[in-house]
């Protein structure tokens, strides 16, 4: 991934560059080629049709000319917004984009880009290694680079120190005059064995204390010693034991969460973005950008992934004979209610900028933490409807599409599992299936956490929500509206000249 590029990749071109030895683990074996594996293979051209938009009927909505000097075009968000049009811009982009794989892929390349498109505008903030970060953000923007992170550190003896753990979590071995050797984990690396290159950093829930801790960098995922150990495969087990027809999402959008295990990894110094500098790599999401850029997407993101879970409960509730229920109708207008809260908060977010560095502006910090926390809530809300509204309809379905193809039962399908509404039972099996491999299997339950976890765990959101209005102002501000109300009342009554007191009618006040 060394040769440098003026343009987005095509499909075929992404899925070429992934043939590069990389070192993928899964089921104790390596994977040959990521491309071709059954645990990978689908995915992999799902993320290549998102790449071949960027050269399609959609282009202007996804691409807007590099800032690098390049006379190419990049994925709008791959570029720093200067004012509110671009910030909606890059919204439209990424709802595009995501449309391409229905909402359900949260690692697709432009979410890195929250991080990546910053390094440009920002770039002052890695002194001294500034000249690093305005040259991968000209790579990253003209190529389109698809780039993850792992910044979180393995769940191990989480009773000491952070500097203890150097058996385990991921430091510098050893400085040399061209780079630093890299060894211990990282996790859960979501997507990483079908990216270009791993971000690492710190994700500061234990604070940096020495130097050899405090790095951040990016490292090609085919770098020498760079090995990826991947969860089961949810593409692979419906591919074993079922169908396109039975698991439509999971056997073409299963992004592998992966524990990325550096084994004396060298990091060239022009890789690096802050080392040795406690205090920077502490704070760095929050002083890079990429915090309120990181919400946007994930919020945009969701909204297009609740427009695919409304479209198909109305379908289900159809097949069902429900949608006239009163109660159904209710459940169904509450998940409606919360993507369009969603799709307001993504509004909100960009039509709201705050300034940044001159000439740059971030999404709105405040309408991403409610983001941020309500997400968390509200999306088991969605599965509990679901599995409220659906109830056995969600497992009175066969076991495989083969099913259809037997005659001697094909004709008891069509009879006894057929729908309401005109639905047949082909018709009523296949859309059951499609909610339930969103919801009820083990690649449903792995989007429930997803969607509660990622982006920090349930107390961190909270609290940070609370830290961020405290540190710009907002608790006080809100405090001093409640004092407000307080100071125009005592124990002898109103204290403001246009109240009337109640002596005159009190039965109480009115005694002396």
């Amino acid at each position: 991934m060394d040769t440098q590029r003026t343009r987005p990749f095509t499909g075929q071109e992404y899925i070429e560059s992934l043939r590069d030895g990389r070192e993928i683990y899964i089921y104790g074996e390596r994977v040959k080629d990521v491309t071709t594996h059954p645990a990978f293979r689908n995915t992999v051209r799902m993320i290549a049709r998102l790449y071949d938009a960027l050269h399609g009927e959609k282009k202007g909505i996804l691409c807007t000319p590099t800032d690098t000097g390049s006379g190419g075009y990049t994925q709008r968000f791959f570029q720093a917004p200067k004012n509110v049009e671009e910030m909606v811009g890059s919204r439209d982009a990424i709802a595009e984009w995501a449309r391409v794989t229905y909402g359900w892929m949260g690692r697709s390349p432009d979410y890195k880009a929250a991080f990546l498109a910053t390094l440009g505008a920002n770039s002052d903030f890695y002194h001294p290694y500034h000249e690093n970060a305005k040259r991968w953000y000209k790579k990253t923007q003209e190529e389109c680079t698809f780039v993850n992170h792992a910044i979180v550190n393995p769940p191990v003896d989480r009773n000491k120190q952070l500097e203890e753990c150097r058996d385990v979590y991921m430091h510098v071995e050893k400085e040399t005059d061209a780079g630093l050797i890299v060894s211990g984990a990282k996790v859960v690396a979501t997507t990483s064995a079908l990216t270009h290159y791993n971000f690492i950093a710190n994700n500061g829930a234990l604070p940096i204390k020495t130097k050899d801790f405090a790095f951040v960098c990016i490292v090609p995922t085919d770098a020498p010693g760079v090995k990826l150990i991947c969860r089961p495969s949810y593409e692979l087990q419906a591919a074993a034991t079922g169908s396109p027809f039975d698991y439509p999402l999971s056997s073409r959008l299963d992004e592998n969460d992966s524990i990325i295990v550096f084994d004396k990894v060298f990091v060239p110094y022009e890789n690096v973005f802050a080392y040795g500098d406690i205090d920077k790599v502490n704070n760095f999401f929050p002083r890079s950008g990429f915090l309120p850029r990181f919400m946007f997407h994930g919020c945009v993101r969701l909204s297009v992934k609740l427009d695919f879970i409304a479209g198909v409960l109305l379908k289900c509730v159809d097949a069902t004979g429900s949608k006239d229920f009163r109660g159904v109708q209710a459940q169904v207008g509450e998940v409606l209610a919360w993507r369009n809260l969603f799709w307001g908060l993504t509004d909100a977010m960009a039509r709201t900028t705050k300034d940044w560095t001159p000439g740059y502006v971030l999404p709105n910090l405040d309408y991403g933490l409610a983001y941020r926390v309500a997400a968390s809530t509200i999306y088991p809300k969605l599965k509990e409807i679901v599995e409220n509204v659906l109830a056995s309809a969600l497992i009175y379905l066969p076991s495989h599409a083969r099913d259809f193809q037997n005659p001697d039962i094909r004709k008891y399908l069509d009879q006894y599992v057929r729908g309401s509404n005109g639905y047949s039972a082909e018709d009523r099996v296949k859309v059951m299936k499609l909610m339930w491999d969103a919801m009820g299997t083990e690649f449903g339950g792995r989007h429930e956490l997803y969607e509660r976890n990622y982006f920090g765990n349930h107390e961190s959101i909270r609290f940070e929500t609370l830290m961020v209005s405290d540190l710009m102002g907002h608790s006080a501000k809100y405090k001093g509206f409640a004092e407000q109300c307080m100071s125009e009342y005592n124990l002898d009554g109103w204290t403001v000249p246009d109240l009337i007191n109640p002596d005159d009618v009190s039965i109480v006040m009115g005694k002396k």
